[in-house]
């Protein structure tokens, strides 16, 4: 399944993506008018805290409407709603792992090291789509990082590798955008990686009972449609049930956090001279089975 976020009349919605339509399933609405469930999560993030359960809600929802004789009247066309991202905002920081790649790792002119995890502010997610800033007037060198993203789906610490996914409720695509100097200048991460829109995700939430596998997907960035990253998910150093573990001896994961597993080589850092971002351009990040998150840039 794939789910989305949106806005609509200045309200937050979401729902699947309806198969072979450019439109999303309208829910909430589904669930107010029919009246098919108990009870139904007003937000996504709630939602997420049920897992499976989550799934199978919208699912007879989504049965129900199709089946009724007003069932276009529950479809929202792509073409009047404003696009959020799928997590409009974490519970807390967005936690990315640096450095999951070793040919990334080389091009930073480091190597593959122990676990290294960074944070991102919440304030800094946007949605497919979406104009972002340069921000030229407090950096000279925004770069791009085309990322796996995994979403939380329950309260967890301390948790097994083998046990991992069980904790997973399912991926999408992140850009990881970066100001290079202030990341070299404040030595820490944080204030790089926060820049407002820097954390586009999107454009889907994809179950993970549709990606199997998530270490076999290939992860393909464009600038202006120039290949910059062509990469796939089974070189990372760290896997994802690696991540989680990793990640889980230290912080209590939550119902709709995000983790941001690495990027792959061909940052525009990695280039001599090095190709960053400008006014104009357009940015697309293509996982295989989730979709193309797009980016422009002013």
């Amino acid at each position: 399944m794939k789910l989305l976020s949106y806005c609509l009349n200045d309200k937050i919605y979401f729902g699947p993506k309806v198969k072979k339509e450019e439109a999303v399933w309208d829910v909430l609405s589904i669930q107010e008018t029919l009246q098919i469930l108990p009870s139904f999560p007003d937000t996504i993030v709630e939602g997420v805290t049920l897992g499976i359960d989550f799934i199978e809600q919208i699912r007879k929802l989504v049965d129900a409407a199709s089946k009724s004789e007003n069932a276009n009247t529950f479809k929202r066309s792509f073409t009047e709603i404003e696009w959020l991202s799928p997590i409009p905002r974490t519970p807390k920081n967005i936690m990315a792992v640096g450095k999951n790649y070793a040919d990334h790792a080389k091009e930073m002119g480091g190597v593959a090291s122990d676990f290294v995890v960074f944070t991102k502010s919440p304030t800094a997610i946007s949605a497919d789509e979406q104009t972002i800033s340069v921000h030229a007037d407090v950096t000279s060198s925004y770069d791009y990082e085309g990322e796996l993203a995994i979403v939380i789906s329950k309260r967890g610490k301390n948790i097994p590798s083998k046990l991992a996914y069980d904790y997973v409720f399912g991926y999408t695509i992140a850009n990881d955008l970066t100001a290079r100097d202030l990341q070299k200048k404040h030595q820490q991460f944080y204030l790089g990686k926060s820049l407002e829109g820097s954390c586009p995700l999107g454009p889907y939430i994809v179950t993970k009972d549709e990606l199997p596998n998530p270490q076999e997907l290939s992860i393909v960035t464009k600038v202006n449609d120039e290949i910059r990253q062509n990469g796939k998910t089974s070189d990372m150093i760290f896997s994802v049930e690696q991540i989680i573990a990793e990640i889980s001896k230290s912080v209590t994961l939550e119902p709709g956090d995000v983790i941001l597993t690495g990027t792959p080589a061909g940052v525009g850092n990695g280039f001599n001279p090095p190709k960053f971002l400008k006014a104009g351009d357009v940015v697309k990040v293509s996982i295989e089975g989730i979709g193309t998150l797009v980016s422009k840039f002013e």
